[in-house]
């Protein structure tokens, strides 16, 4: 008998995008974070939709990155970013 893998889950931590005293980007302290699930349906992006604790992001599996997100139904303010961090992935 083969099992087929789960989908996998990520952890989208949000963070706002800041700059040193340099002006090097900084991804400041994170501010929320949420684990996602895949919906099984595709996102305005083009890529699988996952959702979780108020958190939707389209993740593009083949990078794990956040290509789009809301939190809470809204839009991300200005100036914070979404990462999204791979989960366990069972069999």
């Amino acid at each position: 008998m083969t099992t087929k893998p789960a989908d996998p889950t990520y952890t989208v931590v949000l963070k706002p995008q800041i700059t040193d005293e340099a002006g090097h980007l900084d991804h400041g302290t994170e501010l929320r974070r949420a684990v996602v699930r895949p919906t099984g349906a595709e996102g305005t992006s083009g890529y699988p939709r996952f959702a979780g604790e108020g958190v939707e992001a389209d993740i593009n599996p083949e990078n794990d990155v956040v290509e789009a997100v809301t939190v809470d139904n809204e839009e991300l303010p200005i100036g914070w970013i979404a990462e999204a961090l791979p989960g366990e992935r069972r069999s």
